[in-house]
């Protein structure tokens, strides 16, 4: 006899069908760099920060703002502001200052 039934829990992700899913997965294969945030002061901050260290290295990389929480959650992070590099995070939950943007970027971009 059981006491307590357990529901059935409804999937979070019934209603995905696997277009939606490849649009947010392949963002991960993207070349670039991107700040994952909602768009709070500190995201906007890291956004300029990116931008003013890759006019200052003279380097031609889109920079791009992903507010999309389902696309910031494919890339694992869970703490914004993060940046992401060529598909790859190299920084979360800070917001770095321009010089430490552009020694990450000549960092990745020499190792790839």
């Amino acid at each position: 006899m059981k006491l307590f039934k357990t529901k059935e829990q409804p999937c979070c992700c019934k209603d995905v069908d696997s277009k939606k899913m490849e649009s947010v997965c392949s963002c991960t294969s993207d070349q670039g760099i991107k700040v994952l945030g909602s768009g709070c002061t500190k995201c906007v901050a890291l956004e300029e920060a990116t931008k003013k260290a890759i006019e200052e290295l003279g380097v031609d990389i889109e920079v791009t703002h992903v507010t999309n929480f389902a696309e910031i959650a494919s890339y694992g992070v869970m703490t914004t502001p993060a940046l992401v590099l060529k598909g790859k995070v190299v920084s979360y939950g800070k917001v770095l200052a321009v010089d430490e943007i552009k020694e990450i970027v000549n960092k990745e971009l020499h190792d790839m």
